[in-house]
C-alpha cells in the first residue's frame, strides 16, 4: 500500500508512540496539537475518514459538515455525549466508544469515594496537618459505618453493577433505580426502587448513567430534598447529571450531609465556581479511568474501533450501529 493511497485519520489526542506507529501502518495520521483551536480541528477533518478523540471533545453538527469523508468516530472514553449522535448517524459516521475496559477503574474510584465520606478522610488528614492531633480542641471527626447503609446506584449498568458487587462486599444493602425492575444475572441482591423511593432511603446515592436530554440535571433541587440529612451524593458519571447549583444550595444548608464528584457540569471549573468553596464537597479532576492498565486498555479499544471502520470492518463497540447501514461502507476500507 503506497502512503498517498492510505486513508487519513485525524488524531485529536496524542497517542503513545508505539500506537502511534500501530495506526501509521495502515492509515496516514494527521495529528492536531491543540483540538481547543477549533479552525485547527476543522481544517484537519476536512479530508479525514477517521477521527480519534477525546469523549469531552465537542463534535457537533459543525464539525461534522466540516468532514464530508467521515465514517468513524473513535471516543476514547466510555461516554459519547460530546457528539451530536442525531447528526452522526444521519450522516452515516459511526461513533464508537469504550465500554466494559474502564468499569473496574470507576467501581473502585466509587467506592473510594464512599469510604472517603463516610470515615471523613479529608477531614481527619486535615486534622493531623493543622496540628490539632494531640491538642485541647475537639477530638477526630467521626466518621459511619457502611455495614447495614442503604446505597442507592442509579443506572445498573456495567459501572453501577460493579459498584453494587463492591458495595455489597461491604455489607450495605443495595437500592437501584433504572429502567428495568427485574435486577439483571448476577445482580438478584439489588432491589428495584422507583427514583423518588430510592433517593428517600438511601445513606449513598452514587450515579451511573449515561448524559442525555432525559438524564440532564436528574438530580436536581427536588431531588436533592428528597434526601436524608444524613446522605451523601457521589456522581463519577457526567457532571450535568447534577444541577450543581441546586447542589451547592443543599450543601450550604446542610440539606445533605455531603457529595464527591468526579464530574462537574463545567470541566475545569473557573476559580470562583460555587462548587469549590461549599462545605462538605469531595472534588476530583474527572479521573475515574485513570489508571495505567485502564487508560492502555482504552485506547488499544478505541484505536481497534477507529481502524476496523477505516478498513470496512464492523467495530468493536458502537453506540449508533444504524449509521453503519446508512452508508455502503463495506470494503471502502480498501485504499491500495
Amino acid at each position: 500500500m503506497n502512503a498517498a493511497n492510505k486513508p487519513i485519520v485525524c488524531l485529536a489526542l496524542r497517542p503513545p508512540a508505539d500506537v502511534l506507529a500501530r495506526i501509521e501502518r495502515e492509515c496516514e495520521a494527521r495529528l492536531v496539537a491543540d483540538p481547543s483551536d477549533r479552525a485547527a480541528l476543522l481544517a484537519a477533518l476536512d479530508a479525514a475518514e477517521g477521527l480519534l478523540c477525546s469523549a469531552l471533545l465537542p463534535i457537533d453538527a459543525e464539525a461534522l459538515a466540516a468532514a464530508p469523508r467521515l465514517r468513524v468516530i473513535a471516543n476514547f472514553g466510555v461516554g459519547f455525549d460530546n457528539v451530536d449522535l442525531a447528526e452522526a448517524t444521519a450522516r452515516g459516521v459511526a461513533v464508537c466508544n469504550t465500554p466494559d475496559v474502564l468499569s473496574d477503574a470507576v467501581a473502585d474510584l466509587t467506592m473510594a469515594l464512599i469510604l472517603a465520606l463516610s470515615r471523613r478522610l479529608v477531614d481527619n488528614a486535615l486534622f493531623v496537618r493543622e496540628g490539632r492531633w494531640g491538642g485541647a480542641g475537639p477530638g477526630v471527626p467521626l466518621g459511619v459505618d457502611l455495614r447495614d447503609k442503604a446505597i442507592g446506584v442509579v443506572g445498573l449498568g456495567r459501572i453501577g453493577r460493579a459498584v453494587a458487587k463492591r458495595a455489597r462486599a461491604f455489607g450495605m444493602r443495595v437500592l437501584y433505580h433504572d429502567v428495568f425492575r427485574q435486577p439483571p444475572e448476577g445482580a438478584a441482591f439489588c432491589s428495584y426502587r422507583d427514583l423518588d423511593t430510592l433517593l428517600r432511603e438511601s445513606d449513598f446515592v452514587t450515579l451511573h448513567v449515561n448524559l442525555t436530554l432525559g438524564t440532564r440535571h436528574l438530580i436536581g433541587a427536588r431531588e436533592l430534598s428528597l434526601m436524608k440529612p444524613s446522605a451523601y451524593l457521589v456522581n463519577t458519571a457526567r457532571g450535568p447529571i447534577v444541577d450543581q447549583a441546586a447542589l451547592c444550595d443543599a450543601l450550604q444548608r446542610g440539606a445533605i450531609a455531603g457529595a464527591a464528584l468526579d464530574v462537574l457540569e463545567r470541566e475545569p471549573p473557573a476559580g470562583d465556581d460555587p462548587i469549590l468553596s461549599a462545605p462538605n464537597v469531595l472534588i476530583l479532576p474527572h479521573v475515574g479511568s485513570a489508571t495505567r492498565e485502564t487508560r492502555a486498555a482504552m485506547m488499544d479499544l478505541a484505536v481497534r474501533n477507529l481502524l476496523a471502520v477505516v478498513r470496512g470492518e464492523p467495530p468493536l463497540a458502537c453506540v449508533n450501529p444504524e449509521a453503519l447501514d446508512r452508508r455502503s461502507w463495506e470494503g471502502e476500507g480498501d485504499h491500495a
